[in-house]
């Protein structure tokens, strides 16, 4: 039996692999898994209790499902007691690089290794796709959001600007 059996979510013994289980710190787990989109109302509501992460029309329940449906296998959910979502993140590629949106974990279950599961699972999913690079996009405000990716070895591009332009408006749902 390795480290990542667990039994634990609803009781049920489940084979995980490396990015499959988060220790807290506490003992308690955490299951790291597939994001569905039976899961948008908890995320949403994860993401909008999150300093630091901006929501716009892009993160309607529509949009979420079609990136969802483009990247599939790649975002995921922590998943603690009772079916709670306490993390979240978005994962994707253009065919080149691939992109991190909203990393996110409920303030009382942070510095116990959930964001760190999320983003291997994430890598894993990129590693299958051939993605050799990853971006992620931070509020220039967002001094904690920083602080926690340099502390994991990435690194601000100096060479680079961010420019945007609306080109079409989104449909209502």
């Amino acid at each position: 039996m390795s480290q990542y059996d667990f039994a634990g979510v609803g009781g049920a013994r489940e084979r995980l692999g490396a990015a499959g289980l988060a220790k807290y710190k506490s003992g308690m787990a955490a299951l790291i898994r597939e994001m569905t989109l039976d899961d948008y109302r908890q995320i949403l509501a994860l993401w909008k209790r999150t300093e630091g992460i901006g929501l716009s029309e892009s993160d309607n329940e529509m949009a979420t499902a079609a990136y969802l449906q483009r990247n599939p296998g790649m975002s995921c959910v922590a998943v603690g007691h009772s079916d709670q979502v306490i993390g979240a993140v978005l994962c994707g590629h253009d065919g080149r690089r691939g992109y991190i949106h909203h990393l996110a974990v409920a303030a009382e279950h942070r510095r116990k290794g959930i964001a760190k599961q999320l983003l291997t699972f994430c890598f894993a999913g990129l590693k299958r796709n051939n993605i050799p690079k990853c971006n992620v996009f931070l509020f220039c405000n967002n001094h904690d959001g920083h602080a926690f990716w340099v502390h994991h070895g990435w690194a601000k591009r100096a060479d680079l600007y961010l420019l945007q332009k609306t080109v079409s408006q989104p449909s209502v749902e």
